[in-house]
């Protein structure tokens, strides 16, 4: 692109996975389907070196959670989830189902029904997210599924760390497993005789996570495949370098592979942002994590002007767009590829991640241009239906046949011939004439 300039740029990042993952998850993915909870104790063992008698958390397990956290502790995790309830059950009011007589005798609608059964994966990782449950478990059960499972790896403990398998029974998790890994997906993908197979599955994870993903889509459904997280922050001259550094490095932490990207019209605000990053990286506690993933993706654009750094961040269909300009409600119609949208300078990714009630589970590496992330319309399916009266059967069994005949397809056309009436002068004249011949 002529009219920008990269004052730092980094190999294109992609959701291509090294063949020897693909076949180390389909065996375990095969041995999950022929051992069931076999398979699962010998792979919890295997990766987490943890034995567990029961792969099911049990009622003690969850009340020991709740004691290991604060009172303050548990408060913030119970906001976050009375935040993504609240903004999903408003979400849930615009999404409607509709019947409409197209034309006479013609009754044709939609309704809008929840899946049966979800599977939600929580990740462990080096930082266990514990807005995670709040973001796959909530939305499932104010969409109404009526049974929502979810897994997640042991801690060195054996069991999930405290405040996940808090927030996981908080968010209203029916049945809660201690396994995670690609081992996971195919227990909620299968089934074994101790973890419930369900319909979809989503939720975030490593690679092989989202490869397991990949191999049972199909046999059940998913939500999307994620890659590592990403943050481009769009900026104009009046930016605060310091501030867009903080967000850039609030991302960046996350993994060695995050994306954090700055996309500004002004080159001071480039130069002194990554003046602004090698300062703060000393004030991290998780600055080797930062730095690697700064030094390895980290871009800096510098744009000519505010409508081609528009097209820049359409471009880069990234997962979270922070938008720190004069006035960031000025961009909104022009910006269209992205995950999620922060407005301003009060409103940083870290907000949408953990606390404000909107969904961070969001499409990574360009998925945005075709699909959103989590919302209630993802445990949602859109059902047609139809009803004709007589005459409505009348008036459209003609134009079907027709097409039947066009077609070839002799017992469809049978069916719809079946519905002519047996009076022809009951037919309209446009009928009459493109009825099949006998």
């Amino acid at each position: 692109m002529s009219d920008v300039t990269y004052l730092k740029e980094a190999e294109d990042a992609s959701l291509e996975i090294d063949q020897e993952v693909t076949e180390a998850v389909r065996e375990i993915l095969d041995d999950v389907r022929e051992n069931g909870d076999d398979a699962l104790h010998r792979l919890t063992q295997k990766f987490d070196d943890i034995e567990r008698e029961e792969i099911q958390v049990s009622e003690e397990e969850i009340e020991q959670a709740h004691e290991a956290l604060t009172e303050d502790e548990r408060a913030a995790i119970d906001n976050t989830i009375e935040n993504v309830r609240e903004f999903h059950e408003e979400q849930l009011q615009h999404v409607e189902g509709f019947e409409k007589e197209f034309e006479e005798g013609v009754n044709l609608g939609q309704r809008v029904v929840p899946v049966e059964s979800a599977g939600a994966y929580v990740p462990g990782g080096r930082h266990p997210l514990v807005a995670a449950p709040a973001m796959s478990i909530v939305p499932a059960k104010v969409a109404g599924v009526e049974e929502v499972v979810a897994c997640a790896p042991p801690q060195e403990n054996g069991t999930i760390q405290p405040a996940q398998l808090y927030a996981m029974d908080q968010a209203g998790a029916d049945r809660i497993y201690c396994v995670g890994g690609a081992q996971a997906i195919g227990s909620m993908a299968y089934g074994t005789e101790s973890v419930t197979g369900v319909d979809k599955i989503v939720g975030p994870g490593n690679i092989f996570t989202v490869e397991a993903k990949r191999q049972v889509f199909g046999h059940v459904g998913i939500d999307f495949l994620a890659g590592p997280s990403e943050v481009l922050v769009l900026a104009d001259e009046t930016a605060d370098p310091e501030l867009v550094a903080t967000d850039l490095l609030a991302q960046a932490e996350h993994d060695p592979m995050a994306r954090p990207i700055l996309v500004t019209t002004s080159r001071d605000v480039a130069e002194e942002t990554q003046e602004e990053l090698e300062a703060q990286f000393g004030r991290l506690r998780t600055e080797d994590t930062a730095r690697e993933s700064w030094d390895n993706n980290g871009e800096v654009v510098v744009a000519d002007d505010v409508d081609t750094a528009v097209d820049v961040a359409n471009d880069y269909a990234i997962e979270h767009l922070q938008v720190m300009t004069e006035n960031p409600r000025d961009l909104m119609d022009d910006l269209y590829n992205y995950g999620s949208m922060f407005l301003g300078d009060h409103s940083p990714v870290v907000f949408g991640d953990k606390a404000v009630g909107t969904n961070h589970s969001l499409p990574t590496l360009e998925v945005a241009r075709y699909s959103g992330g989590i919302t209630v319309g993802t445990y949602l399916k859109t059902l047609t239906h139809q009803q004709l009266t007589a005459e409505g059967a009348a008036t459209i069994a003609p134009w079907a046949a027709k097409i039947c005949e066009l077609e070839g397809t002799h017992a469809h056309q049978l069916s719809a011939e079946a519905r002519l009436p047996d009076d022809e002068s009951e037919l309209s004249e446009e009928a009459q004439r493109i009825k099949p011949s006998d």
